[in-house]
């Protein structure tokens, strides 16, 4: 696999230096290998599933293409896992059994077959779920929707599929099947078969009675379309932006959803009401560290050679597609990055707490892909692992490498990313592996997830497997 350069908590980050060269090698030192590493118990493997009508992408041919696992908030200790081919998994002892699917509810419009995002994307059941039946899901449409159906925000340009947010009212919550109704509350179309929206989920911190309670988070890709637009700093329009919406309002425009008054852009001309950040180009995932300051972290996928992690506050910028991470990015240079300018501050960018670059071979085209991606995970603040405690724990969606950084160092606005550390891996049994050990195949597609506790868990495409993480062992 590529090699992978990472920031040690540099003082000064090549991003500072005041020349305008061309910057070759962002970050040119390596990550440290952790002297302990993560124990992967094996749970469960998801039945295999094909994308429809079948594809021609070999990304998209896995076992299954699993995005998510998570914990059902009606105490019950159910799991749930998205498949973006379709089906919705409710997990009992480690056994899958389909409670929705997803894909057959919107045939013939549903689409999963082209797009490394397309399909069934997320769930995020509401905080209510136990006595409501409430969760929201995301697909993908195309073909007869994109002349049937009108998405209710700003369509990019071409438009060549839509993402879709439903609202799913159970009869009965602790039934292993769903039955019930439906309704679509937002449509929104993109101009190409990446970068739709990509995560949706409540804040798990706030409280009854918080501003935060029961407000929905839509992480919104740029569409593909940030290399040659300003859509992601455009705020009249929804793409490259998250969005905090609220399910039980009606104050949007077509009536099906709430725009919070506390958004950082209510009230602005020419601006959506439903903007909490913006100037993203993947904001692939998302979670918030529930271990006391409620800070929100994504994960964004970068165009040329960043990838990177931030915090991210009401009415932040990242600055995508003048910024990716740390550094200017010209769209008339496809091959190089370069510093920032002296008078930077002015622009109010928002800089990651952590960041790391590709290093590809010297034969690749520098325009072409390189092959990572990063995938956004969690501060670990579970009870079972005391030795992982306020660690933000992530990875490589492609080669499958995971690393930690320590959430203390990760501090928004501050000009010193967090280290990175790269975690070493064990089976059960003590065996040192890499997660292509784990997935049987070079490329892993790795996700993360975390129950109701806290407790980790990891996911791959590769053969649709989970492992939960239950411990680390010291070398």
């Amino acid at each position: 696999m590529l090699t992978v350069c990472t920031v040690l908590a540099l003082a000064a980050p090549p991003a500072l230096a005041r020349d305008d060269e061309p910057i070759t090698d962002p970050f040119p030192e390596d990550p440290a290998l952790a002297d302990f590493g993560l124990v992967l118990e094996e749970m469960t493997q998801l039945p295999k599933t094909e994308p429809v009508p079948p594809t021609t992408d070999d990304r998209i041919k896995r076992h299954a293409r699993i995005n998510y696992v998570g914990e059902v908030p009606d105490g019950s200790g159910r799991l749930y896992v998205p498949d973006l081919n379709g089906p919705m998994y409710l997990l009992e002892n480690g056994v899958p059994r389909v409670y929705l699917d997803v894909g057959n509810t919107f045939e013939p419009d549903f689409w999963s077959h082209k797009g490394l995002g397309s399909g069934f994307g997320f769930v995020a059941f509401d905080p209510e779920f136990a006595e409501n039946g409430r969760f929201y899901t995301t697909h993908t449409e195309a073909d007869a929707a994109l002349t049937t159906k009108p998405p209710d925000l700003w369509p990019q340009p071409k438009t060549v599929i839509h993402s879709v947010i439903t609202e799913w009212t159970a009869d009965d919550p602790s039934a292993p099947v769903f039955t019930g109704t439906k309704r679509e509350m937002l449509r929104i179309g993109f101009m190409s078969y990446i970068h739709a929206i990509q995560q949706i989920g409540f804040n798990p911190v706030a409280k009854p009675g918080d501003e935060d309670y029961g407000l929905l988070y839509l992480a919104v890709g740029d569409g593909g379309r940030g290399v040659s637009s300003d859509d992601p700093q455009n705020l009249a329009v929804p793409q490259g932006k998250i969005l905090r919406i609220d399910p039980r309002g009606t104050n949007s425009a077509n009536g099906k959803y709430g725009i919070p008054a506390a958004n950082p852009f209510v009230g602005k001309e020419g601006a959506l009401g439903e903007i909490y950040a913006y100037g993203f180009r993947d904001p692939h995932r998302f979670s918030f560290d529930t271990g006391g300051r409620n800070r929100l972290y994504v994960g964004s996928i970068g165009e040329h050679e960043i990838e990177s992690i931030y915090e991210v506050r009401a009415g932040d910028n990242l600055g995508w597609g003048e910024r990716e991470g740390p550094f200017v990015y010209k769209r008339s240079d496809k091959c190089n990055l370069y510093p920032l300018p002296a008078d930077d501050a002015k622009y109010r960018y928002t800089y990651p707490v952590a960041a790391y670059d590709h290093d590809p071979p010297p034969d690749l085209p520098c325009g072409a892909d390189s092959g990572h991606a990063v995938a956004g995970g969690f501060v670990y603040r579970g009870g079972n692992i005391p030795f992982l405690q306020g660690k933000y724990l992530f990875g490589d969606l492609v080669d499958g490498r995971i690393w930690y950084t320590e959430s203390g160092e990760m501090r928004h606005g501050s000009k010193k990313m967090a280290t990175m550390h790269q975690l070493r891996l064990f089976d059960t049994a003590g065996n040192e592996k890499t997660m292509a050990d784990f997935a049987g195949d070079d490329r892993i597609d790795l996700r993360f997830g975390v129950d109701g506790s806290d407790e980790l868990f990891v996911l791959a495409k590769a053969n649709g497997k989970i492992w939960r993480v239950t411990g680390v062992k010291h070398v």
